[in-house]
């Protein structure tokens, strides 16, 4: 995840929550996506997932794919942070 000067980088931090026995599943998913790093809570059902994208475009755009994934059940932003 880099640096780009004199453009907004969104970054956030988001609690992703799998659908009932589909943890496992949800990593893939969200593994394979642009932008994304995920992290699995090793005593939770829950996923940790940061993301990092080049503009707001973007991640308006990778949230309401993210969204579309049928693993997930509930996404939970807790950090926003947008460089200008």
């Amino acid at each position: 995840m880099g640096t780009n000067k004199g453009k907004t980088m969104p970054i956030f931090s988001f609690l992703a929550y799998p659908e009932k026995n589909m943890k496992d599943q949800l990593i893939r998913d969200l593994s394979h996506m642009d932008y994304c790093e995920v992290k699995a809570s090793e005593n939770q059902d829950v996923l940790i997932l940061l993301t990092d994208t080049p503009d707001e475009e973007t991640n308006k755009d990778l949230i309401a794919a993210i969204k579309e994934i049928k693993s997930l059940q509930s996404l939970s932003m807790t950090f926003g942070h947008t460089d200008l």
